[in-house]
């Protein structure tokens, strides 16, 4: 009986040591920041290399630093599988732990949380996705998609196509995820193919058809477009550079969002990928000194579950500065407030007023990472440049010089599509910009 009865003690010890690891420390003395990730499913294959960069950023900070601003952060990803259902209930297991943030990387998964966050005071960041209209910070104080919305990318990337022999008169063929994601920037793209005389050849791929694209791809050979532009994502990617391969599409017309231009996308093709471009908002390889400093306190010591040689990818750094621009909003807002430990309504002001100049990124050491980043109240977004990259077999170069969006035509539609999406919900929190 007391071997029994030690034996169940032991047990029990270890369960709650196992929970002890998940509990968040109190907040006196712990900033926390849930992860809402996947590593599973058919999208582990890009979710994955992001989760690992935005947490090994955060253990950089740790682990070097002692935290921000003198305080750890605890971090703890739930994970959602692209799914928007579990997204939602990875928020409500989690938001009630002291969460200062989201990033939920779904624009599915925003779209669910947009009117969660002005409830609950805590704010979304969608870096680089979600809701374009969220960039109207009138209109959505607590939603932020800095460095640039779907829309402003999409006029960019029309942009690029037209310093490239012009697109009046051409035919571009738009394949995309069916799905929230990929539908977010057709409206846009259908104003300027009015405005600027092009063709819009559509070709929607549902999730079940992400890996057998066959006859999605014998269409655009019967189409021929002049050019090709993906929104997809995930397993998507890869098989869709392969299927355009196989009829011969011409890879330097061919051109992702910066969400299908992960090097995960590109391997699987191997060689025969070369030339096949993408946008982009930073800089890839771990030739930067924060880079090296993580593979140094992070990976070397075994505190990441990232490979060695995954480290510098096009995904990994696009975590990495999802978690840069989250910790210099918490080192904002703890200079705003004056308060170590902050909450949702503070990181809100450090959002709002973040503002990450040259000087700033060359102190952390990301001198040339990415252009300079200023959110402000009227713009959650700041539609700030991109530039085009491209596969040469074996990595990205960076084949275009910083590329502006076109500010004058998206604006305007922006503030109507959030004129239209409050519209009908009375008592949305808005706020009045100066």
């Amino acid at each position: 009986m007391r071997l029994k009865y030690l034996a169940l003690a032991a047990g029990a010890a270890a369960m709650m040591a196992g929970s002890l690891v998940t509990v968040p420390a109190s907040a006196q003395d712990k900033i926390y920041i849930p992860l809402l990730t996947y590593r599973t499913g058919p999208f582990a294959g890009s979710g994955t290399v992001i989760a690992d960069g935005l947490h090994d950023y955060f253990t950089l900070l740790n682990e070097r630093d002692g935290g921000i601003g003198g305080v750890k952060l605890e971090v703890e990803e739930c994970e959602t599988g692209y799914n928007a259902q579990k997204g939602v209930e990875c928020y409500e297991k989690t938001k009630g732990k002291g969460a200062i943030v989201y990033n939920p990387y779904s624009t599915g998964i925003t779209l669910q949380l947009i009117p969660k966050a002005p409830v609950d005071k805590i704010p979304v960041l969608s870096m680089g996705y979600g809701l374009s209209a969220t960039a109207v910070g009138e209109k959505f104080p607590w939603t932020f998609n800095a460095p640039a919305t779907y829309w402003s990318q999409m006029s960019a990337i029309i942009k690029y196509i037209d310093t490239q022999g012009g697109v009046k008169g051409k035919k571009i063929g738009f394949i995309y995820l069916d799905v929230g994601y990929g539908r977010e920037p057709i409206p846009i793209l259908e104003e300027l193919s009015k405005e600027m005389g092009f063709s819009v050849l559509k070709v929607p791929v549902g999730v079940k058809e992400m890996q057998n694209q066959s006859s999605h791809w014998l269409q655009v050979r019967k189409e021929r477009p002049d050019w090709m532009i993906m929104w997809g994502w995930g397993a998507m990617n890869p098989t869709a550079i392969k299927e355009a391969v196989k009829i011969r599409y011409p890879m330097d017309k061919f051109i992702g969002v910066w969400w299908s231009g992960g090097n995960v996308d590109v391997r699987p093709a191997g060689k025969t990928a070369k030339g096949y471009l993408s946008a982009n908002f930073h800089g890839t390889g771990a030739n930067f000194p924060a880079i090296q400093d993580i593979l140094k306190h992070v990976v070397d010591k075994g505190l990441s579950q990232a490979k060695r040689e995954t480290v510098g990818d096009n995904f990994y750094n696009r975590g990495v500065m999802n978690a840069v621009v989250t910790a210099e909003a918490i080192r904002t807002a703890q200079k705003l407030t004056g308060k170590k430990v902050i909450n949702g309504e503070d990181m809100r002001k450090g959002l709002e007023n973040l503002d990450i100049t040259a000087e700033r990124l060359k102190e952390i050491g990301f001198d040339g990472f990415t252009n300079p980043i200023k959110v402000t109240c009227k713009d959650h977004a700041g539609a700030h440049a991109i530039y085009i990259q491209q596969w040469d077999g074996e990595s990205w170069s960076k084949v275009s010089d910083w590329i502006e969006p076109m500010r004058d035509r998206v604006r305007p539609k922006l503030e109507a599509a959030a004129n239209a999406y409050v519209k009908d919900k009375p008592g949305w929190q808005t706020q009045s910009c100066s």
